[in-house]
């Protein structure tokens, strides 16, 4: 995951080294992929972090879930009212059905289905984790399409040379 947050802010640095200036767009999504990214990667390392502690491993999961699927929820949530403030635009429709929609669907079923004490809590947690990891992966990638089919804007100076 954190690798392909690192992926991320590299593709933006080529993007201005190719003489483009950042958007708001630019900027606002490369931000939006690493707190979710970092949000992702927190719920992953929270379950072991609190074995270490003794717990017992229904309240381990029971605590990740609530602990993962509380700021995650709020994350996904705001998505359109923040990009719509920051940018202008809503999301398109594709990105607002899968990373918005299927995501927290996702997420809130694995909430209930691990505070519900159903049998293999953990594989719902770990599942929850990976549809959120691709549903961002496919947000970024269609991202990625409309930022590279934005004009590059690059100064007169450079034009001339």
């Amino acid at each position: 995951m954190v690798t392909f947050a690192g992926f991320s802010a590299l593709l933006l640095a080529i993007r201005q080294a190719a003489g483009a200036r950042l958007s708001l767009l630019d900027r606002y999504l490369a931000k939006t992929v690493l707190i979710h990214l970092f949000v992702l990667t927190a719920a992953a390392l929270l379950p072991p972090l609190l074995a270490l502690y003794d717990i017992s491993e229904r309240r381990i999961w029971r605590d990740s879930a609530v602990l993962f699927a509380l700021p995650m929820l709020s994350h996904l949530l705001t998505y359109p009212h923040r990009r719509r403030k920051v940018v202008g635009k809503a999301p398109p429709p594709a990105v607002f059905a899968v990373f918005v929609i299927f995501g927290s669907a996702v997420i809130v079923a694995m909430l209930v289905y691990v505070l519900g004490g159903f049998q293999y809590g953990a594989a719902a947690y770990i599942t929850a984790l990976a549809v959120n990891f691709f549903t961002l992966a496919f947000a970024f990638v269609t991202a990625l399409d409309v930022i590279m089919r934005q004009p590059l804007d690059i100064s007169e100076g450079d034009q001339q040379q």
